[in-house]
């Protein structure tokens, strides 16, 4: 290549890296790269080009590249900023002293030209991070507001986004979320209006959006998921999002019942973060994509993906728990849900065990046990006040008060959840609500009503692509194989109207004075003479039958 052609391709490189052209950016410049040796700027402006396109271990390189020849020219500061980038890269991987070596060697540099600059608060950042990290929340939150204000001090907004992203989480963690969040939304501010650098969106959205799942406020998370969208659509060769922010984003799509998207975006999640050398964070996208998997019925894949989860250090509760229940593996389930609750200690991270061990113990006639769990998942509920947590309560306890006979006040419960899922437009979450609201109404002879709510959770999962659900709706729905109670024995009989109403196997076992393993033998006869599979199922025949208040 000519020195003149080299010369063209170079501005070209650079004219797409002002307009954001961060494809034909990299093209020009690496081509031009290959042919000789680039300036550092243009060094640097490569690595960040190759960031933005997800090439993350070659513009790790180029980052290294452009410091070690800052430093030879003796621009200290650049050098400095360039080894920030290379520790910020590592830090994410969860590579510490890789990071750690090159924040001391940025330091040493500045301490040694004695230049007062911004590229000093960058290096306050992982001081901080490692006392967020440590729970020491007070000096965590005045570091970053020292590299705040140095940001400010030099007018640079990325320092300034850093530092109080960083105030907002620990405000939230120190007991102060609506502070907290008022300092994350002053941030994503900057950042859909443009004012930060290419380079800090996606940390920057990741960093909002762990923010709001610490405190479970799904709207916030939602509003900026949409709002960032919006803006990215509009900036096309901007590459924001990286693998955890992926993870959340296929979470969402989830929730909202866009499961076809959401495999896509936790699949994409993996496989970013699977690149070498791989991060532990791959375990939250294999969780994900195995829970997508559950949800459609495909339980092998979704046994593997727990599995992928659990090797990667994730625990692979609460789905895989669900997963056991789904196959009929009740006693796994029933373990697996408690040893998890028992052992997760931080109320941040109970909400979603507890209202699988409530869903468990229900399903296995522990309705004593359900109350516990629904009682304590109200206790966070109202504590946090989340209108996710106020949701999953109120459908916990909801359900709870129906196995309790309780179907007045169960359905009022019932009623306020839906509301809720219906208005974090949650319509998975939805129909489960509503097959419980139809259970309620047909246990208060409302069969029109009942079926009405069965027949809207039936579409609802039919259209997802849940089948395992629409199955269980059917089997509700359907006249039971044999419509003849007479075909039951008395004692049949008996230990049916108890089952109805939700006495676990020991319960009814004290009741009839006989031994649980009758007990369990009955319950198995029952389900299969009746035709269905489930102690729900069973207990929609009795109430259909009028077999509830029979004792002899």
């Amino acid at each position: 290549m000519s020195t003149t052609v080299t010369a063209v391709a170079l501005e070209r490189g650079r004219e797409a890296f002002r307009a954001e052209r961060w494809g034909d950016a990299y093209a020009e410049l690496t081509t031009v790269n290959h042919e000789t040796a680039i300036e550092p700027d243009d060094v640097e402006r490569l690595a960040t080009a190759a960031h933005l396109l997800g090439r993350n271990a070659e513009s790790m390189d180029l980052w290294a590249r452009a410091h070690h020849d800052f430093a030879s020219r003796g621009n200290a500061r650049r050098a400095a900023r360039c080894a920030f980038r290379v520790a910020q890269a590592l830090m994410f991987k969860g590579q510490a002293a890789g990071a750690n070596g090159w924040i001391a060697r940025a330091q040493r540099l500045l301490d040694e030209c004695g230049d007062d600059c911004a590229e000093r608060g960058y290096l306050l950042l992982p001081t901080a991070l490692r006392f967020a990290l440590d729970g020491e929340g007070e000096p965590a939150y005045a570091a970053f507001g020292r590299a705040s204000a140095i940001g400010e001090r030099f007018r640079d907004p990325d320092l300034i986004a850093l530092g109080r992203m960083g105030q907002g989480r620990c405000l939230i963690r120190m007991g102060e979320p609506a502070r907290g969040v008022g300092l994350l939304d002053e941030v994503m501010v900057a950042v859909t209006t443009g004012e930060v650098s290419p380079l800090l969106i996606g940390d920057l959205y990741c960093s909002v959006i762990a923010g709001c799942d610490e405190i479970f406020d799904l709207r916030r998370a939602q509003e900026w998921t949409a709002e960032l969208t919006r803006w990215c659509e509009t900036h096309p060769d901007r590459g924001p999002y990286r693998g955890q922010c992926l993870i959340h984003r296929a979470e969402l799509m989830q929730l909202h019942g866009a499961w076809t998207e959401a495999m896509d975006e936790a699949a994409r999640a993996r496989e970013w973060l699977l690149q070498p050398p791989a991060h532990s964070a791959a375990g939250a996208a294999a969780y994900q994509i195995g829970e997508l998997h559950r949800l459609r019925g495909e339980f092998e894949q979704a046994e593997a993906a727990y599995r992928e989860a659990s090797e990667w250090g994730r625990e692979p509760q609460p789905g895989l728990a669900r997963l056991r229940l789904a196959q009929g593996q009740t006693d796994a389930a029933r373990s697996a849900i408690t040893r998890a609750t028992g052992e997760t200690r931080d109320r941040r991270l109970r909400p979603p065990l507890l209202s699988a061990q409530t869903d468990i113990m229900l399903a296995t006639g522990d309705v004593s046990g359900a109350r516990r769990t629904a009682d304590e998942l109200a206790r966070i509920a109202k504590d946090i006040g989340a209108p996710l947590l106020l949701a999953m309560s109120a459908q916990a306890r909801g359900a709870v008060l129906l196995a309790e006979t309780n179907a007045t006040d169960g359905l009022a419960s019932l009623r306020e959840a839906l509301a809720a899922w219906r208005e974090l437009d949650a319509p998975y979450d939805a129909a489960g609500t509503r097959m419980l609201i139809g259970l309620a109404c047909r246990r208060l002879g409302d069969t029109d009503a009942a079926g009405l709510e069965l027949d809207a959770a039936l579409r609802t999962y039919e259209r997802l692509g849940a089948p395992r659900d629409a199955a269980r709706v059917r089997e509700l729905l359907a006249p039971p194989a044999r419509e003849a109670p007479g075909e039951l024995t008395l004692r049949e009989r008996q230990v049916l109207a108890l089952v109805a109403t939700g006495k676990t196997n020991r319960s009814i076992a004290e009741e009839l004075a006989i031994s649980e393993k009758t007990v369990a033998r009955h319950v198995s006869n029952i389900l299969a003479k009746l035709g269905v599979s489930s102690r729900a199922a069973a207990t929609a025949y009795a109430f259909r039958h009028d077999l509830v208040s029979a004792r002899t």
